[in-house]
């Protein structure tokens, strides 16, 4: 291996590839710089270490796809607090430890903002699935972009992917994607925990999708003056329309002025995981005169509001073949072993076809609600757009 390609793995952060034909355990590559623990192995394992001398009972947990129930760890006679996650699915995990009933950060590791607030994370290895490395091809870069809005009277920040020859191809225009996240995550989630960026950079440059801007904006939106309810369902509806609101009049404005994006609704997708997939469904079906592409991955299709598809999102579903004709991708993918949200796709797509609306469906083999899912998703959803 030469000298720049492995300067290149590094700079990556892959250089637990290469420790994976050495060791059978070897350090996460989202570790701090100098941390040895966590340790992954490529059999989907981790080995987990915590210095709490004067604890009495430490514990490890995580999210889907780390561990269904808590690990009780050991301690040594340093102080140290060890043990072993056996058969991880693969792909990016929340973890934490518990010490003495107190959920605490693992000081040794990156924290990723998920469940609300800042917590551990770290990637397993997915064997023969290389999708979301980052790879030895051109690479986008993704801004951080601060705006006004008027809706909430608040600063708030976006995050813009623009792909890889935006900044030298000055005369060049691009197809929009806005992609959401999910609930307890904002809008740093798709980049670092879904690496969406290195997802649209190994598509494009094999020729699989279309060269792209991709606008991650945050999910959460007050109108100003709003005053906080009592009434939790009336207090979502009213966030919803409120971030419909940001999108109309703050976001699509903004970032449409700012990059050089094409005109015209056939270059303008959405889409979104959980939370901020039927916050997809919500902005982009009603508003079909300026979205051509929905996409809806593990979307929490929440409070019947598809009981009678007929009337759902203001009638956008009533005359289906003008549908059909305006929408051309109504995508919706699930990871196989998050069962609610499997039974939420169907149903909403057996309604659907028999009222003749076209949509077209992803099940991730083996993974739940958790970024393998989503990230998986976009893989197969962004190859479909702007054809």
């Amino acid at each position: 291996m030469t000298k720049k390609l492995l300067s290149f793995i590094l700079a990556c952060g892959l250089s637990t590839a290469i420790g994976l034909a050495q060791s059978p355990f070897t350090p996460a590559w989202s570790n701090l710089t100098g941390q040895e623990y966590p340790q992954i192995s490529p059999d989907g394992q981790a080995r987990v270490r915590l210095k709490a001398p004067d604890a009495r009972k430490v514990q490890v947990a995580g999210g889907d796809g780390f561990t269904k129930t808590p690990i009780d760890l050991t301690k040594d006679a340093e102080g140290y607090w060890s043990g072993t996650v056996s058969n991880m699915t693969p792909g990016f995990h929340y973890y934490w430890f518990i010490v003495d009933g107190v959920q605490v950060n693992d000081p040794a590791s990156v924290a990723y903002f998920g469940y609300g607030h800042p917590t551990s994370g770290l990637y397993a290895p997915t064997p023969g699935e290389d999708f979301y490395a980052c790879q030895n091809v051109p690479h986008g870069m993704v801004r951080e972009h601060w705006y006004f809005s008027e809706v909430t009277g608040q600063w708030r920040r976006a995050y813009v992917y623009t792909p890889a020859g935006y900044d030298q191809n000055t005369s060049e225009r691009y197809p929009i994607l806005y992609l959401l996240h999910g609930a307890g995550e904002n809008e740093r989630g798709w980049s670092l925990q879904g690496r969406m960026n290195f997802i649209l950079d190994n598509l494009i440059a094999e020729g699989k999708a279309a060269p792209m801007i991709v606008v991650m904006d945050n999910g959460y939106a007050e109108a100003r003056g709003e005053k906080a309810s009592d009434n939790p369902q009336a207090s979502l509806a009213r966030r919803t329309e409120t971030l419909i609101d940001v999108y109309m009049k703050d976001i699509l404005p903004t970032m449409e002025s700012f990059y050089r994006v094409k005109p015209g609704r056939e270059h303008r997708a959405i889409a979104g995981l959980s939370m901020g997939g039927f916050q997809a469904l919500n902005i982009g079906l009603t508003h079909t005169d300026l979205f051509a592409y929905i996409g809806a991955f593990s979307a929490a299709i929440i409070g019947g509001v598809m009981d009678n598809p007929s009337t759902a999102f203001n009638g956008v579903f009533a005359n289906p073949e003008e549908f059909n004709k305006k929408v051309r991708l109504f995508w919706f993918g699930v990871g196989s072993e998050e069962t609610t949200f499997v039974e939420m796709a169907n149903d909403s797509r057996k309604k659907l076809d028999e009222l003749g609306i076209r949509t077209s469906y992803y099940e991730s083999p083996n993974t739940y609600h958790e970024w393998h899912t989503w990230s998986r998703c976009l893989h197969e959803f962004a190859p479909l757009l702007f054809k």
